[in-house]
């Protein structure tokens, strides 16, 4: 159903990829929005359980794209450094695709934003519980079950000739 990555080469393994998830702290979501065209948007998230989680608004474009389909992809870039002499880029990134909703049970809502506290403020664990409870009638959860999911890197990085 998903096309096999052109340049296996450049493939990172399952574990790669999963921390890069865990240790980047923005993506790109994408969705089919209004009249077919792609809508992208900058996201803070937090990976669990091969799902990723996310903090919106209760409507607005990407709400109404997700609840009209469901159909989605996100993108992570863990590093990209130009590198002018040889005319290419020393990268490392994800790409997923998946299935999205909007979280409507509470006990969902409240681990996906206890999550997110955890990752953005973990030393503010306490006041993020106030906040959440400040902001719980105005914020909503979206989830990304996760269908499919490869990292890549620049040649030069899975060879270890970065620096050379």
């Amino acid at each position: 159903m998903f096309r096999k990555m052109r340049r296996k080469k450049q493939l990172l393994t399952e574990e790669e990829t999963i921390n890069i998830l865990k240790n980047s702290s923005a993506g790109v979501l994408g969705v089919i929005g209004d009249h077919g065209y792609p809508y992208t948007v900058p996201m803070s998230y937090v990976y669990s359980g091969n799902k990723l989680y996310m903090h919106s608004a209760k409507e607005g474009h990407k709400v109404d794209s997700i609840v009209k389909n469901s159909k989605v992809s996100f993108s992570v870039i863990d590093r990209d450094e130009v590198i002018q002499s040889t005319f290419t880029t020393h990268f490392r990134s994800v790409s997923i695709f998946g299935k999205a909703r909007i979280l409507a049970d509470s006990e969902e809502k409240m681990k996906a934003l206890e999550a997110l506290v955890g990752k953005y403020s973990p030393d503010y664990i306490q006041e993020g519980q106030l906040e959440i409870e400040k902001e719980w009638d105005n914020v909503s959860l979206i989830e990304i079950e996760i269908e499919h999911m490869t990292g890549k890197a620049a040649i030069e990085i899975i060879n270890g000739l970065e620096n050379k």
